[in-house]
């Protein structure tokens, strides 16, 4: 722990390690000086140590952990990496329409203004837009969405908000699926990595009920723990809560039964994490097309909309 502290540069991660060490000098246990320091070792960290400590195999259990951890981060990373991209084009997309519609439109609207004729449908579309948002009820109408942000976000803190919002998510066309694997690979990796390290099962169902990321799939995996705890087997509650393919449920009950749990959980992990890897690799080579057809339509619907005039007043003009 002292040469991890001297080696270490962040500051406050180098206090944290420091204080570890003179705690464990001092006589406490390390996964008691772990539980100290919550926001930099979490409950699974604390239990998997402890479990290592009362076996006597701490260092296969930190190996343990440090291949949980680096495959999860490494999932993370895919998902942020599939996620940035359209964020990012999607808000170029907007503020080149906004900037199109607030300054570009008013200035061809004053030239508009002078025709004596009838605009276009779509140019009256744009102009009318254009219009609504550099009046005062823009201001009302963004007060008003940011309002409504907030209290949803207020809301979503709740229990009962986080459960549906989750729920919600999990409903989304293409990204619903997408989660709900992520959900499925992260229940099968850390139950798979808490018991192959020691861990009781019901203490594993409430360390994985907490880090499931999930409102919809905690509340299954804290009625599964229930369940387990009055004599029943895993798989069965699993497969009642309608949350688990039964791909998942038939392997965690043959793994039940042959006394393999954590093979097959690490087995369907693997596979989740291939499939989760298969669909982010779908959605990026699918969304950066519709993203260019997207920006497309919008700016060249706007051009179309504002050039739409002039060549109808060359046409008048060669007649």
């Amino acid at each position: 722990l002292d040469i991890l502290a001297e080696q270490t540069d962040d500051v406050r991660f180098k206090n944290v390690i420091s204080q570890l060490s003179t705690d464990v000098e001092g006589g406490e246990s390390f996964s008691d000086a772990l539980r100290k320091h919550p926001r930099a070792y979490p409950d699974l960290y604390v239990s998997m140590v402890r479990a290592g400590e009362a076996s006597g195999n701490l260092d296969g259990v930190l190996l343990q952990l440090a291949d949980y951890m680096e495959a999860m981060e490494d999932l993370k990373r895919r998902i942020k990496s599939a996620m940035t991209y359209p964020v990012v084009a999607f808000s170029m997309i907007l503020l080149i329409a906004g900037g199109l519609i607030v300054w570009v439109v008013p200035q061809f609207g004053e030239i508009f203004s002078s025709f004596d004729a009838q605009l276009p449908a779509p140019t009256r579309v744009l102009i009318a837009i254009s219009e609504v948002l550099r009046s005062p009820m823009a201001f009302v109408v963004v007060g008003a969405f940011i309002a409504v942000v907030f209290v949803a976000r207020m809301y979503a803190r709740t229990p009962a908000g986080r459960y549906q919002f989750d729920s919600m998510k999990l409903r989304l066309p293409v990204f619903g699926k997408l989660l709900r694997k992520v959900a499925i690979s992260r229940f099968a990796r850390t139950l798979s990595t808490l018991t192959r390290s020691g861990v009781a099962i019901l203490a594993a169902l409430e360390i994985v009920e907490r880090t499931a990321g999930n409102e919809v799939f905690a509340k299954a995996i804290e009625k599964a723990g229930d369940s387990v705890r009055g004599g029943e087997t895993l798989a069965d509650p699993l497969a009642r809560s309608g949350e688990f393919p039964a791909i998942v449920t038939r392997m965690i009950g043959v793994g039940e039964k042959t006394g393999a749990l954590e093979q097959m959980l690490s087995k369907i992990s693997d596979f989740y994490d291939s499939e989760v890897k298969a669909t982010i690799d779908g959605l990026t080579s699918l969304i950066e097309p519709l993203l260019i057809l997207m920006m497309g339509i919008v700016v060249g619907g706007i051009v179309v909309a504002l050039f739409l005039p002039i060549l109808q007043l060359s046409s008048l003009v060669q007649q």
